[in-house]
């Protein structure tokens, strides 16, 4: 199957990938024009209740991270 190094390799990459989005978040809360708010998002605000599901920017981040896997198959 797969040898202790390759799957070490596997982890080490995803772990950096995990970093780098990580980064990005951090990076984005600091511009303050920016918002996760897409077209799609469904939003419920009731009394003492707030929903929100971000439909659209699942399906964005869907979108790329296919793009991406389909450049490194």
């Amino acid at each position: 199957m797969f040898s202790t190094t390759v799957i070490a390799r596997i982890l080490i990459t995803i772990g950096i990938v995990i970093a780098a989005f990580g980064l990005v978040f951090l990076l984005i809360d600091k511009i303050p024009s920016f918002s996760f708010r897409l077209p799609g998002d469904i939003l419920i605000k009731r009394k003492n209740l707030v929903f929100y599901f971000p439909l659209g920017l699942c399906i964005l981040i869907s979108i790329i991270l296919t793009i991406i896997f389909r450049i490194f198959r």
